[in-house]
């Protein structure tokens, strides 16, 4: 997993409520293709036309927005299925960050298994920062910084979230879970053999 330290960019004010799994990507692009090759359907039945072409009216299709790597969103983002696909699509259309009041639940988890910051403020802040982005554009940056837990908006605002201490670290160690447990291998290791020796009828039938 990537690190996750801070990142800077004109915020996609999306700024859409309950925006599900289902339309940041199907299921039927999931079908035949790794995580890496997702980006491009990202979004795909509002972001293309009909005949494959660009939809002039999806946000993230305008700049200075395409590529950005924070999207701005209303309430109960990633809702739906659990499908950790759409946390691999938003990744490969560039986006590290969704600022939201909400998200679903099963989303939220995934972000964090695959370095995907999930940010929740209200959303009259989320509404705020959208105006800021959209009053000047082409000039506008957001950061969002996760060391030091504050988003810093256009105007320069900082605006401060939350975030589980443990969750924070393994995002900015670069670790999911599995890293997480195999960092304490000795300790395993130590536990195993303590445990072996005081029961060893309970280890007779383990190779």
């Amino acid at each position: 997993m990537d690190r996750f330290t801070q990142v800077t960019g004109p915020a996609i004010p999306l700024m859409a409520a309950n925006v599900d799994t289902d339309v940041i990507i199907p299921i039927q692009d999931l079908v035949g293709t790794g995580r890496s090759g997702l980006g491009p359907r990202c979004f795909g039945r509002v972001r293309y036309r009909a005949d494959g072409s660009e939809n002039p009216d999806f946000i993230a299709n305008r700049e200075p927005y395409r590529g950005s790597p924070i999207l701005l969103a209303a309430e109960n983002f990633g809702c739906g299925s659990s499908r950790e696909g759409a946390v691999w699509a938003l990744m490969g259309m560039g986006v590290r960050a969704v600022i939201a009041p909400s998200f679903g639940d099963i989303f939220f988890a995934n972000c964090f298994q695959n370095g995907l910051l999930p940010v929740r403020l209200p959303i009259e802040e989320v509404r705020r920062l959208a105006e800021e982005t959209e009053a000047s554009p082409g000039n506008a940056r957001t950061t969002v910084d996760l060391e030091r837990k504050v988003v810093v908006t256009p105007a320069g605002r900082e605006i401060p979230f939350a975030v589980d201490d443990r969750k924070r670290q393994a995002m900015l160690e670069g670790l999911d879970d599995i890293s997480l447990t195999l960092k304490r291998g000795p300790e395993i290791e130590a536990w195993k053999a303590k445990d072996r020796a005081s029961r060893a009828w309970a280890w007779e039938s383990v190779s």
